[in-house]
């Protein structure tokens, strides 16, 4: 499971001073939940947490206790945290207590393009959860940066985001071109529709 704390860098612009006080509770509340689920936190990333676990249901457990108790706390004006999770089940490798491999880079991209207050989980960590009561969105398959094959993503619950920040997104929601033109010729116009920031221009 790996987290982050979505904004942190504007957070500690504009409101420092809350912000210190807001960290040190967050890390006393993802601790606490990771505690209780037997989570191992093997690494500590400016805001965000790296944590092995044995079970996939434990990672979950820990993710939901977390999220359900950064929800419920009074955070100081200006410094609402909201935290991004990602969960991917796998073989990984230790040293002196670190893990690294294919797993551990997996979720940290799963967790990448999430939202504030987000649980994410990879097809593999989905297949281990049969709590029938556990709502799953599948939300298809994604490019994830520097993986070599589209991911499918699951979400936890049933909340409502923005689009993931996957590459499969399409900057300005224009459609993706799948396939050249065939067999057919076209006549431009003297000018060509080019869409910049101000938006469409001669």
């Amino acid at each position: 499971m790996f987290t982050d704390i979505e904004g942190s860098t504007r957070l500690w612009e504009t409101s420092p001073d809350e912000m210190n006080l807001a960290l040190a509770r967050h890390d006393d509340l993802l601790g606490a939940a990771i505690e209780a689920h037997a989570g191992y936190v093997f690494a500590t990333a400016g805001d965000g947490f790296s944590v092995a676990f044995a079970r996939a249901g434990d990672a979950m457990g820990a993710a939901l206790a977390a999220q359900a108790a950064l929800a419920e706390e009074a955070w100081p004006s200006g410094a609402r945290i909201q935290v991004r999770m990602g969960l991917h089940t796998g073989e990984a490798e230790v040293r002196d207590g670190d893990y690294f491999g294919i797993a551990v880079n997996r979720a940290a991209r799963l967790m990448a393009v999430g939202h504030g207050g987000q649980v994410l989980c990879s097809e593999a960590t989905a297949g281990l959860l049969s709590d029938s009561r556990l709502s799953l969105v599948d939300l298809g398959e994604h490019r994830l940066r520097d993986l070599s094959a589209p991911q499918r993503v699951f979400q936890v619950g049933d909340g409502r985001f923005a689009p993931l920040r996957s590459l499969t997104a399409v900057p300005g929601n224009l459609p993706t071109v799948l396939t050249e033109l065939v067999g057919r010729s076209m006549t431009w116009p003297a000018w060509s529709p080019c869409w910049g920031v101000s938006g469409w221009s001669r």
